[in-house]
């Protein structure tokens, strides 16, 4: 919900109203036109859902736009990291993730909404909160961009954001290098564009670009799509590195739990299923 208030400067001028004889003037000086937010609010699930007809499998979610085009020997070594995660996921004994080891996702990939996300519109800030991992992203309005050295390296950056017109601009900084996107190295120097709003009255889109002069051959863009459902309520989703589906091998790959393992492995977490 948002509020608006009459702005000091219309407070001010009432005491400098020129008076006529002998009575104040009555006619208010010419409203000013307030453009308003559009309205973002609410829970937002990815459209369309890679997870759909999925029920209990390992699925490998592709990378946006065949990922990007990095400098070597960065790509290379992206390329090699993500042959080996394929054929590891083909045969049935998938590498360990972040999302595994219950490390947050990061910018951007929390913008990916394996879970729903919801999205709170208040003055000078938007939140989003993203049921996977209980996570908070805030985006700050009214505030510079701090340098990028100046930012203190975090999972979500620090990330300020403006309305041009019906287009919520949001640029992004300070992402810690080991939080990467599909294994994406990155550098510091990163920074991401997003391009927020509505298509419909129900539907959303996120246009990301990101750029990194010192790995990236050119910016990277995809878009992510969202659909409102206002129906669903988000809950606690606590991760505590016991998953009552998967279990993480020695090796370092992924498997579906049996009814063999020992009771502690199979120790219940708070993961509500999807939707």
């Amino acid at each position: 919900m948002k509020f608006a208030s009459a702005p000091a400067w219309a407070l001010i001028g009432l005491a400098a109203l020129p008076i006529a004889a002998g009575h104040a003037q009555t006619t208010p000086p010419a409203a000013q036109t307030i453009a308003k937010e559009p309205d973002i609010m609410g829970t937002w699930e990815i459209y369309p859902d890679p997870f759909a007809g999925e029920n209990n499998t390992f699925v490998e979610l592709p990378v946006p736009n065949g990922g990007p085009k990095l400098k070597e020997p960065y790509a290379s070594q992206w390329k090699a990291k993500r042959a080996e995660r394929d054929a590891k996921l083909k045969a049935g004994t998938p590498l360990v993730d972040p999302s595994t080891q219950c490390a947050p996702e990061g910018m951007p990939m929390i913008m990916g909404a394996i879970f729903p996300l919801q999205i709170l519109q208040t003055p000078g800030q938007v939140t989003v909160l993203a049921e996977f991992l209980t996570q908070t992203r805030r985006i700050l309005f009214n505030k510079p961009l701090p340098p990028i050295d100046e930012v203190s390296p975090s999972y979500y950056g620090y990330s300020v954001g403006k309305w041009e017109g019906d287009t919520l601009v949001v640029t992004t900084r300070g992402v810690r290098e080991d939080t990467q996107f599909f294994e994406i190295p990155h550098s510091k120097q990163m920074e991401i564009q997003e391009r927020i709003r509505l298509t419909a009255p129900d539907m959303l889109e996120d246009r990301i670009t990101i750029t990194d002069p010192l790995m990236l051959a050119e910016p990277y863009s995809f878009t992510y799509g969202y659909k409102r459902n206002d129906g669903y309520e988000i809950v606690e989703y606590i991760c505590d590195r016991v998953d009552p589906l998967f279990k993480v091998n020695a090796d370092g790959t992924v498997s579906m739990k049996t009814e063999g393992d020992p009771p502690e492995a199979a120790k219940p977490a708070t993961q509500p299923g999807k939707k």
